[in-house]
């Protein structure tokens, strides 16, 4: 698999998200930048579902920044559009994680393609230094894996 490839894996988690005014710029677009924001919200939403929420990730001690991110337009998505966030957890060592996107419009009767994506994540102390997911963590997400 290129390093670039978004493939969703399953189980796919799915959220969904209405553009407020404030996503779009002047041609009345939501702006490029907020599409992280939309995965943003798909990790977190996946995360407190299916494993912890990232606040009880902080009471353990680390932090997940993003480390890399990867992000490829297809069609835009205007005010007051109903999205649909796709994520799935697609890599899981002991210090990182890997997750991909897609980010679609809820027409009357498909979805339409807006956005995919992906990032990776880093396990760090309070410090900033790499460290090992707690274990609790790291079980969590290995379950999500399953038998990938």
């Amino acid at each position: 698999m290129s390093k670039l490839a978004v493939n969703l894996e399953e189980p796919i988690f799915t959220t969904t998200y209405r553009v407020i005014y404030g996503d779009t710029d002047a041609a009345g677009v939501v702006y490029n930048a907020n599409y992280l924001r939309y995965f943003e919200i798909g990790r977190t939403e996946m995360m407190r579902a299916w494993a912890l929420p990232y606040r009880a990730i902080e009471e353990l001690g680390c932090v997940l920044p993003v480390t890399e991110s990867y992000l490829r337009f297809k069609a835009p998505a205007a005010y007051d559009d109903l999205l649909t966030i796709a994520t799935s957890l697609v890599e899981a060592g002991k210090v990182s994680c890997r997750l991909h996107y897609a980010v679609s419009r809820q027409d009357s009767d498909r979805l339409t393609l807006l956005a995919k994506g992906f990032t990776v994540h880093a396990c760090v102390n309070r410090q900033g230094k790499l460290t090992p997911f707690p274990p609790v963590v790291l079980e969590k997400l290995t379950a999500m894996l399953g038998n990938r």
